[in-house]
């Protein structure tokens, strides 16, 4: 072989490393981004780096503990309340044998509370307890709209069949007047009802789950009851979660989830399921900025629209005075009046 032929094949040799080289740099860099690795023995020099985060400015020490509420019955604000005559004391087990198969008048829910004959207090029945009285009821509205007459027809019905199968008398409230309340109501909810969300979009490469999932367990997300979904836990068990994090459900089910690729994050609040006390929205924007900062995204609205740190702060002063509304109202955000009439 001569010099000249040795010399192209080098040369061609070369050329073909350059071209692999360059197309196996190009699917790195298009590929999804995957989780930092924690184990040292493990470490990769040519990953990522990932962002360093601060402190955790949202640790439950920082903010007031709601107290824990109690188990929320019916009340004249937002539900529709007859009251039941007993020609005689009736067990939990017969109330509860008697209850009506669905718990719902069309979209409203049905309730039925029993007297407690021993604690003289009002309660869902219970096995073993017997009762003075009883009270039926039925919401006057929730996010499906205002009960109307067919609903009211609907409640009667079923209210009237509890009440012959415990011999009591129901003394039901006049239906047009029920109805004009629920309209009332509905037209406040409607007007007061908040649900925000910020759209995190990345800005060159995709994202994996297991990324997303990693920098928001750095911010205290934890998994939802959905795939694709991740939740910022209230402070009080039990209670709804402050925020959603929610991502394409079919990229969090891919059979190699390394490889699904996630170009957008949602991030939520359901303003009246949150106690004002949990600064909600202060959480929702400062979550939103730290995630945008660590996976190198931007933070937007439901059109796409670019929201600076500015526009989500006049978001967050327009909200204090809907806070103080709700409440003037006796419907505070995260109490159980507001959660039952916003769902």
């Amino acid at each position: 072989m001569s010099t000249l032929q040795i010399g192209l094949a080098v040369a061609g040799g070369v050329v073909l490393a350059a071209v692999v080289a360059h197309e196996a740099w190009k699917a790195r860099k298009l590929a999804p981004r995957q989780p930092a690795r924690t184990d040292p023995s493990h470490d990769d020099p040519d990953a990522a780096v990932e962002p360093k985060l601060e402190a955790d400015p949202f640790a439950a020490e920082s903010f007031p503990l709601p107290l824990p509420e109690k188990k929320a019955g019916m009340d004249a604000l937002i539900d529709v309340i007859a009251p039941v005559a007993l020609e005689d004391q009736v067990s939990g087990d017969a109330a509860l044998a008697a209850m009506p198969s669905t718990r719902r008048a069309g979209s409203k829910p049905f309730a039925v509370e029993g007297l407690n004959a021993l604690t003289r207090v009002w309660e869902t029945p219970v096995p073993g307890q017997r009762y003075d009285a009883f009270q039926v009821g039925v919401q006057l509205a929730n996010r499906l709209g205002a009960l109307n007459e067919i609903e009211y027809s609907e409640f009667v019905v079923k209210a009237q069949e509890f009440c012959d199968a415990v011999n009591g008398t129901p003394d039901f409230p006049d239906m047009l007047e029920q109805v004009a309340r629920a309209r009332e109501l509905d037209q406040f909810a409607s007007a007061h009802d908040a649900q925000l969300g910020f759209t995190l979009r990345a800005r060159s490469a995709a994202w994996s789950p297991g990324y997303v999932q990693q920098h928001a367990g750095r911010l205290g997300f934890v998994a939802g009851a959905m795939p694709g979904r991740m939740v910022l836990s209230a402070s009080v068990a039990g209670m709804p979660p402050i925020l959603g994090l929610g991502f394409d459900t079919q990229a969090a089910l891919a059979e190699d989830p390394a490889q699904a690729a996630i170009r957008d994050v949602s991030l939520s609040l359901d303003v009246a399921h949150v106690d004002r006390s949990e600064q909600p929205f202060v959480r929702l924007r400062d979550s939103a900025v730290a995630l945008a900062a660590a996976m190198d995204g931007v933070i937007t609205d439901d059109n796409g629209q670019l929201l600076p740190r500015d526009a989500m702060d006049l978001i967050g002063s327009e909200l204090e005075g809907l806070y103080d509304t709700l409440e003037q109202r006796d419907l505070a955000a995260g109490s159980a009046l507001a959660r039952r009439l916003f769902s």
